[in-house]
């Protein structure tokens, strides 16, 4: 808690020196009353292991598919490493470095590119990358990329003119039975201590009918800062590298209520399923992607 404290005096410096942390747990000190019919009252019961924590991307991906959640994360069946997802890592890895190892105005391009260098010799020999098993014509080409996603990044802000008091911050909340965490990539602090929640994302940006569902991720971060510091964000802001574009949305007490609910929802459902054993699937475009169709009954009916 020792970090996180000074979060409150923070606005006074001219240049908040950025922290991370471990996860920080919040107990409410009231607890939900469950009937005794609710699933969660025979956990011991349960036919599937609950997972231990629930994520933003938990809960996107079980609102996604039900049954694929049930094969990644309930029973963890292995899945081939996704160049899409070592490349986000290894750029977030980068922007944590910009911030963290450099203060303004030295947080440049140059020393980004510099940071995304340093994260590929960290990072080079990582399993998840080795088993991608890249050509040396393919590697070149996932660093140039990398790069380009860099660049994009100074296309949407200036790093240089917000303060950042957090980089890559674990936090958690116990809420109805479920832990609830989440990693904010960066938290910074503006005029009149204006907290703001920046996530990057390093795919494409979603078209504007699924804005909002893309949101609900960040919005779980602002229920977090609520709880943990005692303040919403004034902000949630999604930067998208690849196009480039900035999404951002202002958090309500209405809105962070409902992402409460929402999660809470889902919670349940995911121990209502692991009881019965039923995670149906959920048909539509991501099937496409699935590594796990193979064993779909939607789509193998042995």
């Amino acid at each position: 808690m020792a970090h996180i404290a000074t979060l409150a005096t923070a606005a006074v410096r001219p240049e908040p020196e950025p922290v991370r942390s471990e996860p920080v747990v919040v107990r409410p000190e009231r607890r939900m009353n469950l009937p005794l019919s609710d699933p969660r009252r025979i956990l011991q019961g349960m036919a599937l292991d609950l997972p231990r924590t629930l994520t933003p991307s938990k809960v996107t991906a079980f609102t996604n598919c039900p049954l694929a959640f049930r094969y990644s994360v309930i029973e963890r069946r292995p899945e081939p490493p996704s160049p899409h997802a070592v490349k986000g890592t290894l750029v977030h890895a980068a922007l944590e470095g910009l911030f963290w190892h450099h203060v303004p105005p030295g947080r440049t391009p140059a020393a980004a590119r510099f940071e995304l260098e340093r994260a590929w010799k960290a990072r080079g020999s990582d399993p998840e990358f080795v088993a991608l098993a890249l050509t040396d014509e393919a590697t070149a080409d996932f660093l140039v990329d990398a790069r380009g996603l860099l660049d994009n990044y100074f296309r949407l802000e200036d790093p240089n003119a917000v303060h950042t008091v957090g980089v890559e911050l674990g936090v958690e909340l116990e809420q109805d039975g479920m832990r609830l965490r989440g990693i904010i990539d960066r938290l910074d602090i503006g005029p009149g201590g204006a907290l703001t929640v920046v996530d990057y994302k390093t795919g494409r940006a979603p078209s504007e009918r699924f804005e909002h569902g893309k949101m609900a991720g960040v919005q779980t971060y602002a229920l977090l800062c609520e709880r943990l510091l005692g303040r919403a964000p004034a902000e949630v802001r999604l930067l998208h590298l690849r196009d480039p574009v900035a999404i951002s949305a202002v958090p309500t007490a209405q809105t962070i209520r409902g992402q409460r609910v929402r999660t809470s929802a889902v919670w349940g459902a995911i121990e209502r399923a692991c009881v019965s054993e039923d995670f149906r699937p959920k048909v539509g475009p991501l099937c496409r992607f699935c590594h796990f169709k193979p064993s779909c009954p939607a789509f193998n009916a042995a």
